[in-house]
Protein backbone atom coordinates (compact mmCIF):
# COMPACT_ATOMS: atom_id res chain seq x y z
CA UNK A 1 0.00 0.00 0.00
CA UNK A 2 1.28 3.49 -0.82
CA UNK A 3 2.55 5.60 1.89
CA UNK A 4 0.51 9.29 1.91
CA UNK A 5 1.08 11.86 4.41
CA UNK A 6 -2.01 14.22 4.16
CA UNK A 7 -0.59 17.95 4.22
CA UNK A 8 -2.63 21.38 5.00
CA UNK A 9 -1.13 24.36 3.16
CA UNK A 10 -2.52 27.98 4.40
CA UNK A 11 -4.03 29.85 1.89
CA UNK A 12 -4.48 32.94 2.47
CA UNK A 13 -2.16 35.81 3.65
CA UNK A 14 0.40 32.74 4.40
CA UNK A 15 0.03 30.90 1.20
CA UNK A 16 2.73 32.93 -1.02
CA UNK A 17 5.24 32.58 1.37
CA UNK A 18 4.78 28.83 2.16
CA UNK A 19 5.12 28.46 -1.49
CA UNK A 20 8.11 29.92 -1.77
CA UNK A 21 9.74 28.61 1.00
CA UNK A 22 8.55 25.32 -0.56
CA UNK A 23 10.38 25.53 -3.58
CA UNK A 24 13.63 26.74 -1.62
CA UNK A 25 13.22 23.91 0.34
CA UNK A 26 13.09 21.54 -3.33
CA UNK A 27 9.50 21.42 -3.68
CA UNK A 28 7.69 22.24 -6.61
CA UNK A 29 4.28 23.61 -5.99
CA UNK A 30 1.55 24.33 -8.44
CA UNK A 31 -2.14 25.42 -7.98
CA UNK A 32 -4.73 26.31 -10.39
CA UNK A 33 -6.87 29.68 -9.91
CA UNK A 34 -9.87 28.72 -7.72
CA UNK A 35 -8.48 25.16 -7.13
CA UNK A 36 -7.70 23.75 -3.91
CA UNK A 37 -6.00 20.89 -4.21
CA UNK A 38 -2.21 21.68 -5.81
CA UNK A 39 0.19 19.21 -7.57
CA UNK A 40 3.82 18.67 -5.99
CA UNK A 41 6.48 16.68 -7.01
CA UNK A 42 6.61 14.34 -3.86
CA UNK A 43 4.09 11.48 -4.76
CA UNK A 44 4.68 10.59 -0.62
CA UNK A 45 2.85 13.80 0.15
CA UNK A 46 -1.37 14.93 -0.43
CA UNK A 47 -1.67 18.58 -0.21
CA UNK A 48 -4.85 20.79 0.70
CA UNK A 49 -5.13 24.39 0.39
CA UNK A 50 -7.44 25.68 3.53
CA UNK A 51 -7.68 28.48 5.71
CA UNK A 52 -4.73 28.87 8.36
CA UNK A 53 -7.49 29.62 11.05
CA UNK A 54 -9.24 26.33 10.29
CA UNK A 55 -6.35 24.26 9.46
CA UNK A 56 -5.66 23.34 13.31
CA UNK A 57 -9.00 21.36 13.81
CA UNK A 58 -8.62 19.64 10.63
CA UNK A 59 -4.94 18.25 12.04
CA UNK A 60 -6.39 17.55 15.31
CA UNK A 61 -9.24 15.49 13.86
CA UNK A 62 -7.16 13.55 11.96
CA UNK A 63 -8.41 14.26 8.77
CA UNK A 64 -4.93 16.44 7.86
CA UNK A 65 -1.77 14.16 9.03
CA UNK A 66 0.15 17.84 9.38
CA UNK A 67 -0.87 21.29 8.26
CA UNK A 68 0.62 25.14 8.60
CA UNK A 69 -1.09 27.64 10.66
CA UNK A 70 -0.32 30.54 13.06
CA UNK A 71 -0.16 30.14 16.87
CA UNK A 72 -2.99 32.45 17.23
CA UNK A 73 -5.50 29.99 15.24
CA UNK A 74 -4.23 26.79 17.46
CA UNK A 75 -4.77 28.99 20.86
CA UNK A 76 -8.33 30.31 19.09
CA UNK A 77 -9.17 26.83 18.78
CA UNK A 78 -7.60 25.07 21.23
CA UNK A 79 -6.15 22.46 19.53
CA UNK A 80 -4.96 19.36 21.14
CA UNK A 81 -2.16 18.85 17.94
CA UNK A 82 1.37 18.18 18.25
CA UNK A 83 4.39 21.38 17.24
CA UNK A 84 6.33 19.88 14.71
CA UNK A 85 8.66 23.27 13.79
CA UNK A 86 8.16 27.06 14.33
CA UNK A 87 8.83 28.73 10.67
CA UNK A 88 9.41 32.43 11.36
CA UNK A 89 9.01 33.52 7.37
CA UNK A 90 12.04 35.92 6.64
CA UNK A 91 11.51 38.36 4.56
CA UNK A 92 7.71 38.12 4.79
CA UNK A 93 5.14 40.08 6.50
CA UNK A 94 3.67 37.39 8.70
CA UNK A 95 7.23 36.09 9.98
CA UNK A 96 5.99 37.23 14.06
CA UNK A 97 3.15 39.15 14.67
CA UNK A 98 1.38 40.82 17.32
CA UNK A 99 -2.57 40.66 18.11
CA UNK A 100 -3.56 43.98 19.62
CA UNK A 101 -6.52 46.36 21.12
CA UNK A 102 -6.96 49.35 19.28
CA UNK A 103 -9.53 51.91 19.83
CA UNK A 104 -9.69 55.50 17.65
CA UNK A 105 -7.40 58.19 18.10
CA UNK A 106 -10.07 60.65 19.77
CA UNK A 107 -11.03 57.70 22.23
CA UNK A 108 -11.33 58.19 25.97
CA UNK A 109 -10.52 54.39 26.52
CA UNK A 110 -6.94 54.13 27.79
CA UNK A 111 -6.25 50.93 28.90
CA UNK A 112 -7.90 47.45 29.06
CA UNK A 113 -9.97 48.45 32.28
CA UNK A 114 -11.62 51.09 29.98
CA UNK A 115 -13.23 48.25 28.27
CA UNK A 116 -15.44 47.13 30.50
CA UNK A 117 -19.37 47.36 29.28
CA UNK A 118 -17.89 47.99 25.99
CA UNK A 119 -17.97 46.26 22.62
CA UNK A 120 -15.24 44.84 20.46
CA UNK A 121 -15.20 42.95 17.21
CA UNK A 122 -12.43 40.77 16.46
CA UNK A 123 -11.59 37.14 14.52
CA UNK A 124 -9.90 36.02 17.27
CA UNK A 125 -13.19 35.45 19.35
CA UNK A 126 -11.85 33.19 22.13
CA UNK A 127 -8.43 34.22 22.32
CA UNK A 128 -9.63 37.70 23.58
CA UNK A 129 -12.12 36.52 25.43
CA UNK A 130 -9.26 34.68 28.12
CA UNK A 131 -7.65 37.88 27.65
CA UNK A 132 -10.70 39.81 29.31
CA UNK A 133 -11.31 37.51 31.77
CA UNK A 134 -7.77 37.33 32.74
CA UNK A 135 -7.70 41.35 33.08
CA UNK A 136 -11.31 40.48 35.07
CA UNK A 137 -12.86 42.91 32.47
CA UNK A 138 -16.61 42.30 31.83
CA UNK A 139 -17.07 43.01 27.58
CA UNK A 140 -18.88 42.21 24.81
CA UNK A 141 -16.54 40.21 22.20
CA UNK A 142 -18.24 39.84 18.85
CA UNK A 143 -17.00 38.01 15.88
CA UNK A 144 -15.90 40.17 12.90
CA UNK A 145 -16.15 38.81 9.12
CA UNK A 146 -12.94 41.18 7.85
CA UNK A 147 -12.89 44.86 7.43
CA UNK A 148 -12.64 45.32 11.63
CA UNK A 149 -10.81 48.25 11.49
CA UNK A 150 -13.84 49.90 9.30
CA UNK A 151 -15.95 49.07 12.23
CA UNK A 152 -14.57 51.06 15.23
CA UNK A 153 -13.98 54.13 13.00
CA UNK A 154 -17.77 54.16 12.06
CA UNK A 155 -18.83 53.94 15.66
CA UNK A 156 -20.10 50.22 15.68
CA UNK A 157 -17.78 49.24 18.04
CA UNK A 158 -15.75 50.80 20.76
CA UNK A 159 -12.46 48.41 19.88
CA UNK A 160 -11.20 46.14 17.91
CA UNK A 161 -8.82 43.51 18.00
CA UNK A 162 -6.80 43.05 15.12
CA UNK A 163 -3.75 41.38 13.91
CA UNK A 164 -0.66 43.96 13.23
CA UNK A 165 3.67 43.56 12.88
CA UNK A 166 4.74 47.30 12.81
CA UNK A 167 0.91 49.15 13.85
CA UNK A 168 1.57 51.34 11.00
CA UNK A 169 -1.83 50.21 9.23
CA UNK A 170 -3.74 50.89 12.97
CA UNK A 171 -1.97 54.45 12.35
CA UNK A 172 -3.50 55.02 8.64
CA UNK A 173 -7.00 53.98 10.08
CA UNK A 174 -6.29 56.55 12.93
CA UNK A 175 -6.56 53.89 15.35
CA UNK A 176 -4.49 53.73 18.94
CA UNK A 177 -3.03 50.31 20.19
CA UNK A 178 -3.73 50.13 24.28
CA UNK A 179 -2.81 46.59 24.56
CA UNK A 180 -1.09 43.25 23.33
CA UNK A 181 -3.06 40.45 23.51
CA UNK A 182 -0.81 37.70 22.56
CA UNK A 183 1.85 36.95 20.30
CA UNK A 184 1.65 34.49 17.02
CA UNK A 185 4.39 32.87 14.82
CA UNK A 186 3.85 30.32 11.78
CA UNK A 187 4.01 26.61 13.25
CA UNK A 188 3.99 23.15 11.18
CA UNK A 189 1.72 20.56 13.56
CA UNK A 190 1.24 17.73 13.47
CA UNK A 191 -1.71 14.64 14.53
CA UNK A 192 -0.92 13.41 17.35
CA UNK A 193 -1.86 9.84 16.30
CA UNK A 194 0.15 10.77 13.28
CA UNK A 195 3.25 11.72 14.95
CA UNK A 196 3.14 8.36 16.80
CA UNK A 197 3.24 6.38 12.90
CA UNK A 198 7.25 6.07 12.11
CA UNK A 199 6.95 6.38 9.02
CA UNK A 200 5.13 9.57 8.77
CA UNK A 201 6.74 11.36 11.62
CA UNK A 202 10.00 10.39 9.61
CA UNK A 203 8.13 12.04 6.73
CA UNK A 204 7.16 15.24 8.86
CA UNK A 205 10.06 15.57 10.65
CA UNK A 206 12.33 15.55 6.83
CA UNK A 207 9.81 18.04 6.06
CA UNK A 208 10.40 20.27 9.17
CA UNK A 209 14.15 20.15 8.64
CA UNK A 210 13.96 21.15 4.49
CA UNK A 211 11.52 24.19 5.67
CA UNK A 212 13.26 25.47 8.56
CA UNK A 213 17.01 24.97 6.32
CA UNK A 214 14.90 26.91 3.61
CA UNK A 215 13.92 29.99 5.76
CA UNK A 216 17.14 30.38 7.63
CA UNK A 217 18.77 30.23 3.96
CA UNK A 218 16.61 34.07 3.38
CA UNK A 219 18.72 35.86 5.69
CA UNK A 220 22.36 34.26 5.13
CA UNK A 221 24.27 34.31 1.81
CA UNK A 222 27.60 33.03 0.43
CA UNK A 223 31.07 34.57 0.32
CA UNK A 224 34.30 33.12 -1.67
CA UNK A 225 37.43 35.13 -2.20
CA UNK A 226 40.62 34.57 -2.66
CA UNK A 227 43.27 35.13 0.21
CA UNK A 228 47.13 36.10 0.01
CA UNK A 229 48.79 34.04 3.12
CA UNK A 230 49.94 37.21 4.63
CA UNK A 231 46.76 38.68 4.68
CA UNK A 232 45.03 35.81 6.28
CA UNK A 233 44.91 36.26 9.70
CA UNK A 234 43.64 39.69 9.14
CA UNK A 235 40.53 38.43 6.59
CA UNK A 236 39.48 35.71 9.21
CA UNK A 237 39.20 38.39 12.08
CA UNK A 238 36.40 40.44 9.91
CA UNK A 239 34.36 37.07 8.80
CA UNK A 240 31.37 35.68 11.26
CA UNK A 241 30.31 32.55 10.11
CA UNK A 242 27.97 30.10 11.23
CA UNK A 243 30.97 27.58 12.24
CA UNK A 244 34.34 28.57 10.96
CA UNK A 245 35.28 29.65 7.47
CA UNK A 246 36.67 26.66 4.92
CA UNK A 247 39.90 28.11 3.91
CA UNK A 248 41.52 25.59 0.97
CA UNK A 249 45.28 26.04 -0.58
CA UNK A 250 45.49 27.26 -4.24
CA UNK A 251 47.89 25.88 -6.69
CA UNK A 252 49.89 28.98 -5.99
CA UNK A 253 50.69 27.84 -2.50
CA UNK A 254 51.06 31.68 -1.41
CA UNK A 255 47.23 32.08 -1.75
CA UNK A 256 44.27 30.56 -0.32
CA UNK A 257 40.30 30.13 -0.83
CA UNK A 258 38.07 31.06 1.72
CA UNK A 259 34.27 30.43 2.04
CA UNK A 260 32.11 31.18 4.37
CA UNK A 261 28.27 31.90 5.33
CA UNK A 262 27.62 35.19 6.80
CA UNK A 263 24.03 37.39 7.00
CA UNK A 264 22.97 39.26 4.42
CA UNK A 265 22.61 42.38 6.16
CA UNK A 266 26.41 42.41 6.53
CA UNK A 267 27.40 41.95 3.09
CA UNK A 268 27.20 46.06 2.56
CA UNK A 269 29.67 46.56 5.45
CA UNK A 270 31.90 43.56 5.14
CA UNK A 271 32.59 43.07 1.14
CA UNK A 272 34.48 46.62 1.40
CA UNK A 273 36.44 45.46 4.18
CA UNK A 274 37.36 42.67 3.01
CA UNK A 275 38.48 44.08 -0.16
CA UNK A 276 40.87 46.74 2.11
CA UNK A 277 42.29 43.83 3.84
CA UNK A 278 43.29 42.10 0.56
CA UNK A 279 41.26 39.84 -0.77
CA UNK A 280 40.64 39.27 -4.22
CA UNK A 281 37.94 37.62 -6.64
CA UNK A 282 35.05 38.24 -3.68
CA UNK A 283 32.11 36.13 -5.22
CA UNK A 284 28.34 36.93 -3.24
CA UNK A 285 25.94 33.65 -3.54
CA UNK A 286 22.30 33.27 -2.39
CA UNK A 287 21.85 30.12 -0.62
CA UNK A 288 18.60 27.32 -1.00
CA UNK A 289 18.95 26.22 2.39
CA UNK A 290 21.47 26.61 4.92
CA UNK A 291 21.55 23.72 8.55
CA UNK A 292 22.90 23.49 11.39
Amino acid sequence: MKKILKIGLPKGSLQEATFRILKKAGFKVNVASRSYFPSIDDLELDPILLRAQEMSRYVEDGVLDCGITGEDWIRENNSDVKRVETLEYAKQSLSSVRWVVAVPESSKIRSVKDLNKKRIATELVSVTKAFLRKNKVNAEVEFSWGATEVKVAAGLVDAIVEITETGSSLKANKLRIIDTICYSTTQMIANKEAWKNAWKRRKMESLGLLLKGAILAETKVGLKMNVKKPNLNKILSLLPAMKRPTISELTDKDWFDVDTIIDEEDVKRLIPALKRAGAQGIIEYPLNKAIY
